[in-house]
């Protein structure tokens, strides 16, 4: 019984609440949660600092926060493999109606269209992905950090940068889904 409410989608009233107390105690404990921290850290660890000021700080007062990451890949590898019950994800009908609109879906066995985000060796998916990348970098870097940084720990601080950057992120990607991937993908 437990198990199979374990494979299901939680709702928010149990995740919302659980993602809350974790935010309680690392707050309590003075610590943000944000997992674009941890490249800084990694880069820090494996020697980046010799060649940039950036990643010259005591990484070790960041080591737990490379232990979330370590968590959220055993965690994500736990669930897929063991918590799944190997259904395709629910999306909603209309989503499901304009992404085939845009001729960007496949199968849509997840929440991401392989015939996208998986690399099939044409440069144009390379550039597509590359830039995405560089952007997706470049923009975590001059906002202070990711999305999950600024709307759970940022928000929960009561920080005015994260609820803009929050806004930021809403208005990126509506102008990214109805202006943007019609032109690329048309």
């Amino acid at each position: 019984m437990l198990l199979e409410y374990i494979k299901q989608p939680w709702p928010w009233y149990i995740s919302g609440p659980l993602i809350a107390l974790v935010m309680y105690l690392l707050l309590k404990q003075g610590k943000d949660f944000g997992m674009s921290n941890n490249l800084r850290t990694m880069c820090t660890v494996l020697g980046a600092g010799k060649s940039s000021s950036f990643f010259r700080f005591d990484w070790k007062t960041q080591s737990w926060n490379l232990l979330v990451v370590l968590g959220t890949a055993i965690g994500g590898f736990i669930a897929h493999y063991f918590l799944s019950d190997g259904s395709a994800a629910q999306i909603n009908a209309k989503s499901v109606a304009d992404l085939k609109e845009l001729g960007i879906i496949d199968q849509l066995q997840g929440y991401l269209p392989e015939s996208i985000f998986i690399f099939n060796g044409s440069w144009f998916q390379f550039l597509i992905l590359s830039i995405g990348g560089l952007l997706i970098g470049f923009g975590t870097r001059y906002a202070g950090g990711c999305s999950s940084g600024h709307a759970i720990s940022g928000l929960s601080n009561f920080q005015l940068p994260s609820l803009i950057a929050v806004i930021g992120f809403f208005i990126g990607g509506i102008i990214m889904v109805h202006f943007l991937f019609p032109l690329i993908f048309a």
